[in-house]
């Protein structure tokens, strides 16, 4: 028996879905990517590196931020150019506000119809009105940062090597702090709405991959560990993990120790969650879930978790920022030089790793971008191959229901798994 799902909506990117089943033994389940690869790392060739992030920004339009900023990173990296403590935090910032409206998004958007048995979010909207509204304030301050940090929602302008172009309007930054509380008191309120969500029953084990920094929930910065014990620096990541392009597949997978593993919130909430702000914090307790949690629908729930967490730290940057000199932010002159460097930033769907070398005059002579769906497809498939197994005597449109509820449930950015 072949299960076929032509296309799966609301998710970023296009796809479909094939398994084959034969005498109840699922062989294969395969998520099929209906995408032709973009080339964007041979189009960086050559290029003098002012370019890079603005064209490696293009790669999504939802999480442009963490593509920016990680190409930036690799960058310095590898002429040895280091940044004010005022740079750092605002970057961090600009991530944080990324996270909010991709979370925000993903959560209310893409995936809550899944689990209210709707098949349209113009049936969710219309049942429950106030919530939406939530879900919308929450994105709208998240993509508020981002405009007034960088310019615009999509695509930001300001961020270069070496820091800032132009330094963020301290009034628009007292508005947005103004609503900050606001703002995690309605993530609050959806926060517990959430909590009412029924959540499918299923388990497989896997290795959850993410950065982590002592003394803090790692966005920005911070070493590559696992559950499984890994912890080495971001410069190792090439070596420790490995990219395969699979015949007639235009992604290339990755594996750690020849297995599948699993990056993004779930990932994080998992190995960090002991350095989650104080109502973050609270609310994953109130949630009731018992760690390891290998149950992929939970992460919603995480996304959840985080969406609170990256309101708290908002405030907190921006009130340290707004107590800081904000015109070190600015460029200040450096001297390129050939050399190579790598870094790693959290996206919203998990870690996101750049490999750049550059030339004495500043040119891109090589570049490697892992993106986070890159690296959990194989998760997802080996996790889909096993769900798939306990639900194969439900009906035709039931179990393509859930089908596409659990891939949703993933996040997977089609767009930048295919750069």
């Amino acid at each position: 028996m072949n299960i076929k799902i032509n296309h799966i909506a609301k998710m970023e990117g296009h796809a479909g879905f094939m398994a084959s089943v034969l005498d109840g033994d699922v062989k294969s389940a395969k998520l099929q990517v209906q995408e032709g690869i973009r080339l964007i790392e041979g189009v960086l060739i050559g290029r003098e590196y002012q370019d890079m992030p603005l064209i490696a920004q293009r790669i999504c339009g939802i999480c442009p931020v963490v593509h920016n900023l990680t190409s930036i990173k690799a960058l310095e990296n590898a002429m040895d150019i280091a940044v004010s403590p005022e740079t750092e935090k605002l970057r961090t910032l600009l991530e944080y506000a990324q996270i909010i409206h991709s979370h925000a998004l993903h959560l209310f958007f893409l995936s809550l119809a899944d689990f209210l048995d709707m098949d349209s979010d113009i049936e969710l909207i219309g049942e429950y009105p106030k919530e939406t509204k939530k879900a919308v304030r929450i994105r709208e301050y998240g993509m508020a940062l981002v405009k007034v940090i960088g310019g615009r929602v999509v695509h930001p302008l300001t961020n270069e090597v070496g820091g800032f172009k132009k330094i963020p309007d301290r009034e628009e930054l007292k508005k947005i702090l103004h609503d900050a509380d606001e703002i995690l008191q309605i993530a609050l309120e959806l926060g517990e709405f959430f909590k009412k969500i029924k959540i499918p029953d299923f388990s497989r084990e896997t290795e959850y991959v993410c950065l982590s920094k002592k003394g803090e929930y790692a966005i920005y910065d911070g070493d590559v560990i696992s559950n499984r014990g890994l912890h080495i620096p971001v410069e190792k990541f090439e070596a420790n993990f490995l990219e395969l392009q699979k015949q007639n597949e235009v992604i290339k997978k990755v594996e750690h120790n020849g297995e599948s593993y699993m990056v993004g919130a779930i990932a994080r909430i998992n190995n960090n969650r002991t350095k989650l702000k104080k109502r973050a914090e609270e609310y994953l307790r109130g949630l009731g879930l018992k760690f390891p949690d290998y149950n992929p629908f939970h992460n919603i729930f995480a996304q959840m978790v985080e969406v609170i967490h990256s309101i708290e730290e908002t405030k907190k940057i921006l009130l340290e920022l707004l107590n800081s000199d904000l015109d070190e932010l600015l460029t200040k002159k450096y001297t390129i030089k050939e050399g190579f460097g790598v870094a790693a930033v959290e996206a919203p769907r998990g870690t996101l790793y750049y490999h750049v070398e550059v030339d004495a005059k500043g040119y891109v002579k090589n570049v490697n971008i892992i993106t986070p769906t890159a690296q959990f497809l194989a998760n997802l498939e080996d996790d889909v191959a096993q769900y798939l197994a306990k639900i194969l005597e439900m009906e035709n449109k039931e179990r393509e229901r859930k089908l596409r509820a659990f891939i949703r449930a993933y996040d997977p950015c089609i767009s930048c798994a295919v750069h």
